[in-house]
């Protein structure tokens, strides 16, 4: 069985095969405009809905929600056909909302401050179980507008491409959210860095970097080891000179080991290198890894060094601290057994 968001327009006219033409009118507004399960399409006859409801059912069914304090930031735990589970964030603003999706069960990138990359990688999310979590995101956001979208959830998005475009693609043909609004995180898998350079959009590209020289990051993000720093720089750069946006560099401050003066200035060649924006994550404390975020007062002073500079830098917001709001923690505190963490070599960084 697929998600009936795994079918685009053509499939669900095959699927009502006979039926008037209107018919598919109905299922379409239905599922894309509403936003709803088959069996909730009330414009069908109940005979067609029960034949979707079997054949099609929606993927994501809910596993745990947890909620900030002040409403603000929702997450959700989901467990998809077969019994894997995914996470994805709902952030509101006072007008609009942003949501944060999975593209995958798990990650194997293992990178072992995520929660995720100590985890492990299960299997590739299809396309309507990407584009579903969109779909729930919206209603749940009602009456604010769901404004924008990251593939910043479980996940690397580009091991999935294929199907990550092929959502991506529908988001913006079919949910009618603009390529702007849209934001594809990688931790730097360079061939697919390039392959997005090409694909003629306006989305979005965000890189997990953490670390401006190839020792600290293989440590931190193995695949640097295939992908090393400068391929990066250089896909990064080919990305803006293609599409005219500048590519964000993710670094999740982590205290003692990418946020000292060192750092700050290895940070600030690469990102002058690439015509890079930098965005400063407060790391939250993840199961396993034996380091801590780094202290506000210190983040803000990386910051102000990377100005002083000539580097293009935003501290993102904290948010969702108190409901394991991490890639990956809620789904490590729901799992029926524990997770079987990576040990994590403790060697020094030379200043």
């Amino acid at each position: 069985m697929t998600s009936p968001w795994d079918l685009d327009r053509s499939d669900l006219a095959e699927l009502v095969g006979d039926q008037p033409r209107y018919r598919l009118d109905q299922l379409w507004a239905g599922l894309y405009e509403k936003g709803l399960p088959p069996h909730q399409i009330s414009t069908l006859p109940k005979a067609l809905r029960a034949e979707l409801e079997q054949t099609h059912p929606p993927a994501l069914s809910p596993a745990a929600r947890q909620e900030t304090a002040d409403g603000m930031t929702v997450k959700r735990l989901w467990e998809l056909p077969g019994g894997a589970r995914v996470e994805s964030v709902l952030m509101h603003y006072p007008e609009r909302s942003t949501v944060c999706i999975s593209s995958q069960a798990g990650c194997a990138m293992a990178c072992g401050f995520c929660a995720t990359g100590q985890a492990g990688f299960e299997r590739h999310l299809s396309v309507g179980e990407i584009l579903e979590q969109v779909i729930v995101a919206r209603a749940e956001a009602a009456p604010r507008r769901l404004s924008n979208i990251v593939f910043m959830g479980m996940g690397e998005p580009f091991a999935n491409y294929d199907r990550v475009m092929t959502a991506v693609r529908r988001i913006i043909d079919d949910l009618e959210i603009g390529a702007r609004k849209i934001t594809v995180s990688t931790v730097g898998l360079v061939p697919q860095m390039r392959r997005f350079a090409e694909e003629g959009l306006q989305v979005g590209l965000a890189v997990s970097l953490h670390a401006a020289n190839d020792e600290l990051r293989t440590e931190l993000v193995p695949i640097n080891k295939r992908h090393p720093i400068d391929e990066v720089i250089a896909a990064s750069r080919l990305y803006r000179e293609n599409t005219g946006r500048r590519v964000s560099f993710e670094w999740a401050m982590i205290d003692g080991v990418n946020d000292r003066d060192t750092d700050a200035r290895e940070l600030a060649t690469v990102a002058k290198a690439a015509r890079a924006h930098v965005n400063l994550i407060p790391l939250n404390p993840t199961p396993g890894w034996p380091t801590v975020g780094t202290k506000p007062e210190r983040i803000r002073e990386f910051a102000s060094q990377l100005e002083r500079d000539g580097v293009n830098v935003t501290v993102r917001a904290n948010r969702g601290t108190d409901i394991d709001a991490a890639c990956g923690q809620l789904r490590a505190n729901h799992e029926a057994k524990p997770v079987t963490l990576r040990p994590r070599r403790n060697t020094p960084i030379a200043e």
